[in-house]
C-alpha cells in the first residue's frame, strides 16, 4: 500500500482530476490531504463531496479555511471577500458535509509520520500535540461546538502555556495547529506575515526552525505556507506550493518521498 500526501486544495476540483490521474494509484492506496480543502478556488462543493466520496481512502486534517467554513454555517462570522463557500451552504446536503468536516481531525499520526495543516508550537512534543488535537476535536465533535466557533477567532493568546484553560486554550491549540507559520525563540505566534523565508520579521523564524524545538527528529507533514513552496528538510515537509496561485499542486508519496506535481489554477493576484 502507498500513501500519497496532497497539498492545499482550496477548491481547485480540476488540478486535483488531473493529479489524481498522473498517480499510480492502486485499489488499497491511500490519500492524505493537507486541510484547506474549501474555499476561494471555483468548486469549492464539488471538491468537497469528491473527497468525503473517497470513504476510507481518504484521510483529511482541518485546515483554517474548513474551519471558516464551519464558522460562516454557523453564524459565528461572515463570508469574506474572495470566500467561495455559498454553493456548500446552500447545498441539498449541507448539513452532511458540514458534519463530515466537523468530524475531521485537526492532527493525524499513521506509519511514524504525523500529518497536520499549518505546523507545531515548539514546546510541543507530537505525543502532546496529538494529545491537545483529540481535545479540541472532542469539543468540535460535541453538543457545544456551536457555542465555540462564536469565540474561536482571535490571536491571542499569542503563546502556549500548560496553564491555559477552556476557550483560550482550544483557541491557542488550533491557531497552532491551523494558522502558524512563524513565532519567537519563545513560541509567540505571529499572524500578519505570510511571505517569503526571505523577508520574515525580526526576531521571528519559520516555526520549524526554532532552536530546541521538541517534535524534532519526527516526521511531520503540512501545508498553509503557500509562499514558502515545497520544502523538504530532514523531518518537516511543506506540501503547499500554491495551487490557488499559479502554482502546482503537489503529492508526495510516503514510503519513498517521490514528489508528484501539476499545473495549478491560472495565475492570479498574490494574497
Amino acid at each position: 500500500m502507498s500513501v500519497y500526501v496532497i497539498g492545499d486544495l482550496q477548491g481547485c476540483l480540476e488540478p486535483l482530476d488531473r493529479l489524481l490521474s498522473t498517480l499510480p494509484l492502486r485499489k488499497r492506496d491511500e490519500l492524505w490531504f493537507v486541510g484547506d480543502v474549501v474555499n476561494r478556488g471555483p468548486h469549492s462543493l464539488e471538491l468537497l463531496r469528491m473527497v468525503r466520496s473517497l470513504g476510507d481512502r481518504a484521510t483529511v486534517v482541518l485546515g483554517n479555511h474548513d474551519l471558516h467554513l464551519l464558522c460562516v454555517a454557523e453564524g459565528a462570522t461572515h463570508l469574506r471577500p474572495g470566500d467561495t463557500l455559498d454553493d456548500i451552504l446552500e447545498a441539498p446536503d449541507r448539513e452532511e458535509l458540514l458534519r463530515w468536516v466537523r468530524c475531521r481531525p485537526l492532527l493525524h499520526r499513521d506509519q511514524g509520520v504525523t500529518l497536520v495543516h499549518a505546523g507545531l508550537l515548539p514546546q510541543w512534543t507530537v505525543d502532546q500535540a496529538a494529545s491537545l488535537a483529540r481535545e479540541v476535536e472532542g469539543v468540535l465533535q460535541s453538543d457545544q461546538y456551536g457555542d465555540f466557533l462564536k469565540v474561536m477567532y482571535g490571536n491571542t493568546p499569542t503563546g502556549w502555556h500548560d496553564a491555559l484553560t477552556g476557550v483560550e486554550r482550544w483557541r491557542t491549540i488550533i491557531n497552532g495547529m491551523t494558522r502558524l507559520r512563524i513565532c519567537s525563540c519563545e513560541g509567540v505566534m505571529e499572524f500578519g506575515y505570510k511571505g517569503p523565508l526571505k523577508g520574515i520579521p525580526d526576531g521571528f523564524m519559520p516555526w520549524f526552525a526554532v532552536p530546541r524545538r521538541r517534535s524534532a527528529g519526527q516526521r511531520l507533514l503540512c501545508g498553509h505556507w503557500s509562499a514558502l513552496g515545497l520544502h523538504c528538510s530532514v523531518d518537516v515537509q511543506g506540501l503547499d506550493t500554491g495551487c490557488l496561485w499559479g502554482g502546482p499542486l503537489t503529492a508526495l508519496r510516503l514510503e519513498d518521498g517521490v514528489i508528484f506535481q501539476v499545473a495549478g489554477m491560472p495565475v492570479r493576484p498574490l494574497h
